[in-house]
């Protein structure tokens, strides 16, 4: 197994009262699939016994250096940013301490740069207290079925490093580099607008034309090569409507 990537050191997972050894070693397994290994353990508990550690597979040196805290404000001292979570989405007046982010807004929020970042889990079945969750300074669900809204603990933390390796690190190694040239994007657009132009329609509807063609081709963001063949469609056909 290969070094930890770089980010993951500025990342951590803190489990309050966590009530299944077996659920902490599940965690384990889903920190390590995505290359994050600080793992906090707030409240009493007792040692990992080979139940957790068989359910953390190959993940055993998260279990191994993993930390207790009494509090769960003794294990945001070092943190620039604590994230509560919560499956519980109340409605009116009681919305008040839950205005909630979605996951993947969270690694497009923050800059690893700029300290430490620890998502917070509560104890299974209940979750995060009112007070423990105003401690946080964000807060974050995942989007479920209304009919049976709260995850497993495993799961959702899994959710969550996901969000932060896809960002991070996967786009770069799994799609390749996928920047659009600057000069071949403002081509696009210009020939995108001529064809547009040159098409016997109202001009309000030449406008949402051109922008729905801007965006939907966007939209998959295309390599160099791909708007490139794009490009010379759209341009051929521009020079058929002007000639």
């Amino acid at each position: 197994m290969g070094p930890a990537p770089n980010w993951s050191s500025n990342i951590c997972i803190i489990l309050v009262r966590p009530q299944n050894e077996g659920n902490i070693g599940a965690v384990a397994r889903c920190m390590m699939n995505f290359g994050i290994t600080d793992l906090r353990i707030v409240g009493d508990f007792q040692e990992i016994t080979e139940v957790g550690k068989k359910r953390a597979k190959h993940a055993q040196s998260i279990l191994e250096s993993k930390s207790h805290y009494k509090t769960l404000d003794e294990s945001l001292l070092d943190l620039s940013i604590s994230v509560g979570t919560s499956g519980k989405r109340e409605l009116g007046e009681k919305t008040a301490h839950r205005h909630f982010l979605l996951p993947n807004e969270l690694p497009k929020r923050f800059s690893l740069d700029h300290g430490r970042i620890g998502v917070v889990f509560g104890p299974e079945g209940k979750g995060l207290l009112n007070e423990e969750l105003r401690l946080c300074d964000l807060l974050v669900t995942i989007p479920t079925w209304e009919g049976y809204p709260i995850m497993n603990l495993s799961h959702a933390v899994s959710i969550i490093c996901y969000e932060w390796y896809n960002l991070l690190e996967s786009s770069s190694h799994l799609t390749g580099d996928r920047r659009l040239d600057p000069n071949l994007k403002a081509r696009f657009r210009q020939e995108v607008a001529r064809l547009v132009a040159n098409i016997p329609l109202q001009e309000h509807k030449k406008k949402s034309i051109e922008d729905t063609m801007n965006r939907i081709v966007l939209r998959g963001l295309p390599k160099d090569e791909e708007i490139s063949r794009i490009l010379a469609v759209i341009t051929a056909s521009a020079d058929s409507f002007s000639s």
